[in-house]
């Protein structure tokens, strides 16, 4: 299972009930940190999210808004005793960013690692730490924005269903079936068993997408087909701020909505709410008559994403 939070709605400005920009998505006890707005540490407190578990950082772009809660939980992670390696992703640029970041933070007692990521090429996450389902994967896609972004594509896989009876026939001792299910190959005396030989067809998996800041575009459609919930830039709530949206390469509760229903999602979030908009359950319904499944985001909000287990 796939659990996602909200730790930040607001674009621009902090407000009194919103953090700056700031998710969560959690799998087993790992978990990776979308941004990092102004407010990410008190937010994550709020919703009881122990950031200390994330293996990455994942950035979309260089936007305040979205980065200036960086150097004060760099910090925070090494008083409260972390040790491990904390990965740093984003978009060309990042070593720039990351070298103006450790200027403010000094010596860590945990290593960063940068990682620039490029558009299209996914990122292994059971090579961030082994706590990751096999086959896990972080997809950077590029978004439409005034400067270079990225949003990203998680990807939870779901082997077939095991079977103990062809397991038992070709001889796998019990305490190995778990590698095969796991994708692993497993050594007997004479060969290698495939995972292939004792699994089913691949089952429906799990997918969520995170766009950052961006108008609509097609990579952001493509990227989004069939996700299990969309969180979507909808920083101008009104039809007729389409024009000033797209100025600004960001997207109105319309055009996030009809992105959703083109990509045929589940379920679709709205977030980086402009300041100028105070209560966005009032721009809902524009939002719901494109796509139904459309939800105002806000910051707490958590959803537990589960395997449908009728996929045989």
């Amino acid at each position: 299972m796939l659990t996602i939070t909200l730790l930040g709605t607001a674009a621009t400005m902090p407000l009194p009930e919103r953090a700056l920009t700031a998710a969560v998505a959690e799998c087993g006890g790992h978990s990776l940190l979308l941004d990092c707005g102004e407010g990410t540490q008190t937010a994550a407190r709020r919703a009881g999210v122990n950031l200390m578990r994330a293996d990455a950082i994942c950035l979309t772009h260089y936007h305040g808004d979205h980065i200036f809660g960086l150097p004060g939980l760099l910090q925070t992670l090494g008083a409260q005793g972390r040790t491990r390696p904390l990965v740093l992703l984003g978009p060309e640029g990042l070593l720039e960013v990351w070298r103006a970041v450790y200027a403010l933070t000094g010596p860590l007692p945990y290593a960063v690692k940068p990682l620039v990521c490029r558009a299209g090429q996914p990122v292994a996450l059971d090579a961030l730490s082994d706590g990751w389902p096999a086959g896990a994967t972080l997809l950077p896609v590029a978004t439409k924005h005034r400067v270079r972004s990225l949003g990203y594509r998680l990807d939870l896989p779901r082997a077939g269903r095991f079977d103990p009876e062809k397991a038992r026939a070709l001889g796998v001792p019990v305490t190995q079936w778990r590698l095969l299910q796991r994708g692993q190959a497993v050594p007997l005396a004479e060969r290698m068993v495939q995972p292939t030989e004792v699994l089913g067809a691949p089952r429906k998996g799990l997918r969520f997408v995170f766009s950052g800041d961006s108008a609509p575009c097609p990579a952001l459609e493509q990227a989004a087909q069939g996700a299990d919930l969309l969180l979507c830039d909808a920083t101008y709530a009104l039809p007729e701020q389409q024009e000033q949206a797209a100025q600004w390469g960001h997207s109105t509760f319309g055009q996030s909505a009809a992105l959703a229903a083109k990509a045929g999602v589940k379920r679709l979030w709205l977030v980086h709410y402009s300041p100028m908009i105070t209560d966005p359950e009032q721009h809902l319904a524009q939002a719901q008559s494109i796509f139904s499944a459309a939800e105002c985001g806000f910051d707490g909000k958590r959803i537990t994403l589960h395997y449908e287990e009728n996929e045989e």
